[in-house]
């Protein structure tokens, strides 16, 4: 299976992790099958740009609750929307895009407030 992203230094050293840098991230067909059952509107919307949004995220965060990577970008297709790809690391050690859904532009604006959210683009 080859990785559509990599982890980058700039995600890293914004969420303080200790991954090394350019690990690889993959989407495998069991992860494009759960992203379709769970939001198939927003999978059959933005799936043809998940690899566009871990290799350019806006926005990363660090899920406290499941320990994924969040990362976030905004696209202005029907609407501004907000699109987040949840990463998450597997019981053999690599990482998968496992979920992809549309967030409100509130949801994202507080995120970044309260600090959850990291801006990349400054």
């Amino acid at each position: 299976m080859k990785p559509i992203a990599h982890i980058s230094k700039k995600v890293i050293d914004a969420l303080g992790l200790d991954i090394t840098e350019n690990t690889p991230i993959y989407l495998g067909e069991s992860n494009i099958k759960h992203m379709k059952q769970r939001h198939s509107a927003d999978y059959d919307e933005y799936g043809d740009v998940i690899a566009d949004i871990l290799n350019q995220p806006e926005y990363v965060g660090k899920n406290p609750k499941d320990d994924s990577i969040e990362y976030v970008r905004e696209y202005k297709r029907t609407n501004d929307e907000f699109v987040k790809v949840a990463v998450r690391i597997s019981l053999k050690g690599r990482y998968y895009a496992r979920s992809l859904y549309v967030l409100s532009a509130n949801r994202v604006r507080n995120f970044i407030r309260k600090g959850t959210l990291k801006d990349l683009t400054k």
